[in-house]
C-alpha cells in the first residue's frame, strides 16, 4: 500500500436487503484532491464514513494511511484524519464555545469547554478560524451559528490536528450563493497549498468543485460510474449516466457547470 493514502477494493455495504455500496474500487494517492459526486442515495456519505474509519464495510478491503481497517486500532488513525460532516455537527452541544470546539480536535474529541489548553493550541485554533473567515465567532456558542458559519467552523476544527487526510461531506450544502462561492474559493486556495493534506470533498453539484482539485469519483446507486482525473471523470456522458438525465457539462479551466441538455 506504499504511496496510497486511501485504497478500497471490492468494497460493499449492505443494510437489510439494500446495498448502499457495491463493488467499489478506489485509490487516492499523495498530493491528490478528490471530489465525490453523485445523486441522493448514491452512497457518497457511506463511502466517506468508511474513509474516516467511522464505518466498516460489509465486504471488501480498505486501507487508510497504510493501515487495513479491521487489522489494527482505528483510534490511532483517527487523529490523522480531519472529518467534517452533518453527523459531526449533530454531536456538538449547542452551548459549546467555538474556540473550545476547534482546540479540542487537537486531542481527538469534542471539547466540553472545561479542559485546559495551551497557548500554542489557542493560537493555532485562532489562525484556522481566521483562515476560514470566522475568527469573529471564537467566543460564540455553536448553537447560535448559522449553517454557513457552522460549516466553516467545522472545517477549521477538521484541520486543527494537522491531518494527513481531510474529508469534507457536503461542505457547501445549505449555503446561499455568496456563502457557497466564498467557501469554494477558500477550498480552492487550500487545495493549491502544497502543505495541505490530501483532500476528499463530497457534493451533489459540479458547480461546487473547487479550483485546484485533480480527480473525481462519480457514484450512482452505490456503484462507481467513473473515477480518475477530473477531465476524464466529469464528462457529459458519465454525469448523465450517474444522474439519469441528459446533461450538458462545461468547464472553463477552473470551475465546472452542468445543466439539462
Amino acid at each position: 500500500m506504499n504511496g496510497y493514502v486511501l485504497h478500497m477494493s471490492g468494497v460493499g455495504v449492505r443494510r437489510g436487503q439494500t446495498d448502499l455500496l457495491d463493488g467499489v474500487d478506489w485509490t487516492v494517492e499523495e498530493g491528490q484532491r478528490w471530489v465525490v459526486v453523485g445523486p441522493n442515495g448514491a452512497g457518497k456519505t457511506t463511502l466517506l464514513r468508511i474513509a474516516a474509519t467511522q464505518l466498516y464495510p460489509s465486504r471488501g478491503t480498505v486501507h487508510v494511511l497504510g493501515e487495513r481497517l479491521g487489522g489494527g486500532d482505528v483510534f490511532e488513525l483517527r487523529p490523522l484524519i480531519g472529518f467534517a460532516s452533518s453527523a459531526v455537527a449533530a454531536q456538538i452541544e449547542d452551548d459549546l464555545v467555538v474556540r473550545d470546539l476547534v482546540v479540542s480536535a487537537a486531542y481527538g474529541y469534542l471539547g466540553s469547554g472545561r479542559e485546559e489548553y495551551g497557548t500554542p493550541d489557542h493560537a493555532r485554533a485562532r489562525a484556522l478560524l481566521a483562515r476560514w473567515g470566522v475568527l469573529r465567532l471564537e467566543d460564540r456558542e455553536f448553537g447560535t451559528l448559522s449553517e454557513g458559519e457552522r460549516k466553516r467552523v467545522l472545517i477549521a476544527r477538521a484541520l486543527m490536528a494537522d491531518p494527513e487526510l481531510l474529508l469534507l461531506d457536503e461542505p457547501a450544502a445549505g449555503l446561499d450563493l455568496g456563502g457557497r462561492e466564498d467557501l469554494v474559493r477558500r477550498l480552492g486556495t487550500l487545495a493549491q497549498d502544497d502543505s495541505a493534506p490530501v483532500m476528499v470533498v463530497v457534493t451533489h453539484h459540479v458547480e461546487e468543485i473547487p479550483p485546484g482539485f485533480t480527480h473525481g469519483l462519480l457514484l450512482s446507486g452505490g456503484s462507481v460510474v467513473a473515477a480518475g482525473p477530473l477531465e476524464e471523470a466529469m464528462t457529459a456522458e458519465n454525469l448523465s449516466r450517474a444522474f439519469g438525465i441528459e446533461l450538458k457539462v462545461e468547464h472553463d479551466g477552473e470551475r465546472w457547470s452542468a445543466r439539462a441538455a
